[in-house]
């Protein structure tokens, strides 16, 4: 959204606002961009009402569907010069299609989704008109060159502007909840959902806590996965040992203290917690899936990588930081800090300026 509102001062920026999902930016004072409602942004609660795997389904599905003509009118009478788009990138792609829209479209691929017959068909079609495809990591610019959907040169890496340098120690010194303190925890942050794997997370701690009675697991976030993950560790009988926070404005914080910090994800791209993790000096242990934990983590130099999905390699992992010695750990923090500098806003506004110079908007 900074990034966005930054370049508000040279161009008229529009933020398409499809489900209510940048509604709460609308009344910030320093927002100087045209939000652009489409239906059901104004019928929807994105946090209250997009909860439950099915329910956000059949929602995504209504989005998509309700979507189209509502987005083909702003973009006739907005006449852009280009169109980012990233999610639900089948909409405009559609409308290209069918209406030969007279706008430049980049488009954004993250996390590099499952290449079905109609999503690669539909790229395919739209190779010619898209001018620019934006990644955020090198490895899923590298899937995609090997995919060879897209000419290589239409492929741009630009990592997304996690990080303010000079808000973070401010937010990190902030205090943690009362019950937090003086405890030994191990620390996660992500949206409750089967992407983030959390259910892995609490396997491995249930065996943790049965050598290590002092420790504790910390889950920042929320989602459809809640319910499951609550049951779950009722099942497990580790209730009294884990917290779930829910969503948390500030995360940087719950960095400060915690033991590690771990990341069970079956994908990411890159990864935002990660960058923020080593930011925050905290040792990472980090799935190793696609794409970005690995880019992030400088291939282990800066942190310790697991087989994604794999309980035993997991806890293998875990015993090698145990491990290690104070020197080693520094290193480790030392590389993953090092890396996460390539995420600051500076050096994305940078790219950002080349980029729209590039595309002659």
């Amino acid at each position: 959204m900074s990034g966005l509102n930054k370049y508000s001062k040279d161009y008229d920026v529009s933020l398409i606002n499809v489900f209510g999902e940048w509604s709460i930016f609308k009344k910030k004072d320093n927002i100087h961009i045209n939000f652009l409602d489409l239906f059901l942004a104004k019928k929807i609660n994105f946090k209250k009402d997009i909860v439950g795997f099915f329910k956000s389904r059949v929602f995504y599905f209504l989005i998509g569907f309700f979507s189209i003509i509502p987005l083909y009118n702003l973009i006739k009478n907005k006449k852009p010069d280009i169109l980012i788009v990233h999610l639900l990138s089948f909409i405009p792609l559609t409308l290209n299609l069918i209406f030969r829209l007279n706008t430049k479209i980049v488009l954004r691929i993250s996390g590099f989704p499952k290449l079905n017959f109609l999503r690669k068909l539909l790229w395919k079609l739209n190779s010619k008109k898209i001018e620019k495809i934006i990644c955020p990591t090198e490895e899923t610019k590298r899937i995609l060159v090997e995919k060879n959907i897209f000419p290589e040169d239409k492929l741009i890496l630009i990592e997304d502007p996690i990080l303010e340098i000079s808000k973070v120690s401010k937010l990190r010194n902030e205090e943690i909840p009362n019950i937090l303190k003086n405890k030994k925890y191990i620390l996660s942050i992500g949206r409750l959902s089967i992407q983030k794997n959390f259910k892995l997370l609490l396997e491995f701690f249930e065996e943790e806590i049965k050598k290590d009675n002092n420790l504790y697991l910390v889950i920042a976030g929320e989602g459809e996965e809640r319910e499951n993950l609550e049951k779950f560790i009722l099942k497990k009988k580790i209730k009294e040992k884990v917290f779930l926070l829910g969503y948390k404005n500030n995360i940087h914080n719950f960095f400060k203290n915690c033991y590690c910090f771990i990341l069970t994800s079956l994908w990411e791209d890159p990864g935002f917690v990660l960058i923020e993790a080593a930011v925050n000096n905290s040792t990472i242990i980090s799935s190793d899936c696609k794409s970005g934990p690995k880019e992030i983590l400088d291939r282990g130099k800066g942190g310790f990588l697991f087989i994604s999905n794999d309980i035993l390699s997991l806890k293998s992992s875990y015993e090698e930081f145990k491990r290690s010695t104070k020197d080693q750990i520094f290193l480790k923090k030392y590389y993953s800090k090092k890396k996460a500098q390539h995420y600051s806003k500076f050096r994305h506004y940078k790219k950002l300026n080349k980029f729209l110079l590039d595309v002659k908007i």
